[in-house]
């Protein structure tokens, strides 16, 4: 696996601080992207929380998933949370070690207390002695936050710098962008009320050893979801009950609980469970397996592999202007560009981490994450591979039919109203369920003209 290391400086440790006014609970940020570019420390609030103690544990939750591995734990490395300030809200998020859970912690309009928001992405220092100050708190005193540098702080590093230095898998990028693939497509399967909620969520196993391995469904039934052992029409699919743990520290305060995943076509899913919270929603999306990161389920791959999407991605990017909701077909009607190319122009956003998605809204949002925008595309094994092929001329189109000559093997690619076919053992082993396999991109990327491995095209 590619590993780079990402530095994170921060002017000083994040801190929950008493004084005579009360509480403060001050986040420190690293460098990041806001409207008027690159900025070493932005701040993004400086207000009140309606529910501290909520948004407190919500927080916690968020960190819980960022220091976890719910796969082959090894000893943790754990990257700060992102957060992303979009004018009216506050979204924190962070994926597992292992790539397969993502969290989200959104602090709405309601949940600041009135207060602006301001605009970008970066990370935020979430320390253990942070951490355990958080775990603390008790009652809901009023609790002043303040995500970025005091005023005084804005320009000047002149003191002491906090830095951490940890090992950014190229899996986790590219998880940002497979997570929000695999979101748009689900629809909301069931919500249940706080006490069916709880009751639940208190019912499932909390890690303990191995993670479960295989499919595991449940369906809807009156105000709960109860197991069944095939996905039967409505299920939705929890793989590894275990990985929901996190949800643990906020089940006290929810008011529901919303489940969305895609139609049940007997093979296993991804799922996301959303925890309504008082002004806040904590969203927990989980990979198909516990042993499956994100990052590999190549829902992204076919955006990447066209050159429409990539001129088209340029248009609709300076259309982004930090929104909380994106509607496709308004960036349709500004683009002058059909909804289906701005969707695909989404995708290629989100490989950048540019836009994510909102299940609660079913719309799009705009983050800029404090990354190489192209490190995802360019370690991408199945679309570095799919370029090579493509590039060095062993593809043969034959009308719907190609050949692919890979390796000392030739494979069979065809194409029938849009939808890939293979003769490897890839398709045979998933049959599209993770996205084409390298001889079906490098089939596209020749038939559609797409720029290729040494400018072949």
């Amino acid at each position: 696996m590619t590993r780079s290391v990402q530095a994170l400086a921060y002017s000083r440790p994040s801190a929950l601080e008493s004084s005579q006014a009360g509480q403060l609970l001050g986040l420190e940020t690293a460098a990041g992207l806001t409207p008027h570019g690159a900025e070493p420390h932005p701040r993004f609030f400086d207000g009140f929380l309606a529910s501290p103690r909520i948004a407190a544990r919500g927080l916690l939750a968020v960190a819980d998933v960022a220091s976890a591995r719910y796969y082959r734990r090894t000893p943790a490395t754990s990257l700060d949370p992102v957060v992303t300030g979009n004018g009216d809200r506050l979204r924190f998020e962070s994926f597992s070690g292992c790539c397969g859970v993502h969290a989200r912690l959104d602090v709405l309009q309601d949940g600041l207390d009135g207060a602006e928001t301001g605009h970008g992405t970066t990370n935020v220092d979430v320390n253990n002695p942070l951490r355990e100050a958080l775990s603390r708190m008790t009652g809901d005193d009023p609790l002043h936050l303040r995500v970025g540098p005091q005023e005084m702080a804005v320009t000047t590093l002149d003191g002491s710098v906090v830095e951490k230095k940890v090992p950014l898998p190229e899996r986790w990028l590219r998880g940002f962008a497979e997570t929000q693939v695999a979101s748009a497509g689900f629809d909301l399967r069931a919500e249940l009320p706080a006490v069916e909620a709880v009751r639940f969520l208190q019912s499932l196993p909390r890690s303990s050893g191995h993670a479960s391995r295989g499919a595991q469904w449940v369906v809807p039934a009156g105000k709960t979801l109860r197991p069944t052992t095939r996905p039967t029409a409505g299920a939705v699919c929890l793989p590894g009950p275990e990985r929901l743990a996190a949800l643990q520290r906020v089940l006290r305060h929810a008011t529901a609980l919303r489940v969305y995943g895609p139609g049940a076509d007997g093979t296993a899913a991804a799922s996301a469970w959303e925890v309504v919270l008082p002004g806040m929603r904590l969203t927990l999306t989980l990979s198909p397996d516990a042993s499956r990161g994100f990052s590999g389920e190549g829902g992204v791959l076919d955006a990447l592999a066209t050159g429409d999407a990539a001129a088209d991605a340029e248009l609709v990017s300076v259309l982004l202007a930090w929104e909380p909701r994106i509607d496709p077909a308004d960036l349709a009607e500004q683009s002058g560009l059909t909804v289906g190319r701005v969707r695909s122009a989404l995708t290629r956003l989100g490989t950048a981490g540019r836009v994510g998605y909102d299940l609660a809204e079913a719309a799009y949002f705009h983050r800029e994450l404090p990354y190489d925008a192209d490190r995802a595309e360019r370690h991408n094994p199945r679309l570095v591979a799919a370029r090579q092929l493509a590039g060095s001329g062993a593809v043969a189109l034959d009308g719907e039919l190609a050949a692919v000559a890979s390796g000392d093997r030739r494979y069979q690619v065809r194409e029938r109203d849009g939808a890939l076919s293979c003769t490897c053992q890839w398709w045979a082993d998933y049959r599209g369920r993770r996205g084409p396999c390298k001889h079906a991109l490098a089939v596209r990327m020749v038939r559609r003209g797409a720029p290729v491995a040494g400018g072949v095209r």
